[in-house]
């Protein structure tokens, strides 16, 4: 495929990709990397088949791959305006979960965290859920992988309770934020059909090798590692 468009305005930043306008229908995702996208459109073409809500893809090429352009905002987004919905978003961020990991994953995937044929999406917090008009929709496939679903629960529960938010809440909110955080990220890992206590050692370690984590970050998943590993283990 081919993704030979110009970008228009940009919609949306993340660390490692920005997304641009084309039309009414249609964004372009760039990663700023030059990695290529066309696995992950192939692998988003592999779970619409399966009937897991993914954006169409309508082409993909190099580091450029054009989505479908959904309406309403991001969980995370939502929650910063209603904060008071915090228990209903981890409970759909639980049940994304769940629905995913009854997937099969297709045999080219790379296999993370052990043994494991299920698709993990390994970056799926509240950002990467819009709630459209249709439902919630995931987004941002770059991290897609095959391995036991124990790992993506724990990945999200560390993204969730250790992540620097941008943008920082708004004023109003900041007082009560960390409260607002401990709830979401209880009422997820209760909801949540894998239990991700045996993995958040061995995630949060990978979590920490990635270069788009920042200092502090790094501090909390050490912290929660150290937590989570009995005494004596490596």
């Amino acid at each position: 495929m081919s993704a030979d468009h110009q970008p228009g305005p940009l919609v949306g930043a993340g660390r490692a990709a920005d997304v641009y306008a084309l039309d009414d229908d249609r964004v372009l995702r760039r990663y700023r990397r030059g990695h290529s996208a066309e696995p992950e459109a192939a692998v988003m073409a592999y779970l619409a088949q399966a009937g897991y809500p993914v954006p169409r893809v309508y082409d993909a090429s190099g580091p450029d791959l054009v989505l479908q352009r959904l309406d309403g905002r991001d969980m995370l987004a939502d929650l910063m305006r209603r904060p008071w919905l915090a228990r209903q978003h981890a409970a759909t961020l639980a049940r994304l979960h769940d629905q995913l990991h009854v997937i099969a994953a297709p045999p080219d995937l790379p296999v993370r965290f052990g043994p494991g044929d299920r698709v993990l999406h390994l970056d799926l917090h509240p950002a990467n859920v819009m709630l459209t008009s249709a439902g919630p929709v995931v987004i941002d496939w770059n991290n897609v992988s095959a391995g036991p679903p124990a790992a993506d629960v724990a990945m999200a529960w560390l993204l969730v309770a250790t992540s620097e938010i941008e943008p920082a809440p708004p004023a109003w909110l900041r007082p009560a934020f960390a409260a607002i955080r401990a709830i979401f990220v209880r009422r997820f890992r209760a909801r949540a059909g894998d239990d991700p206590g045996p993995e958040l050692a061995r995630v949060a370690r990978e979590r920490m090798t990635d270069p788009n984590v920042r200092p502090a970050e790094v501090a909390r998943l050490q912290a929660i590692a150290g937590a989570a590993t009995p005494p004596g283990t490596p």
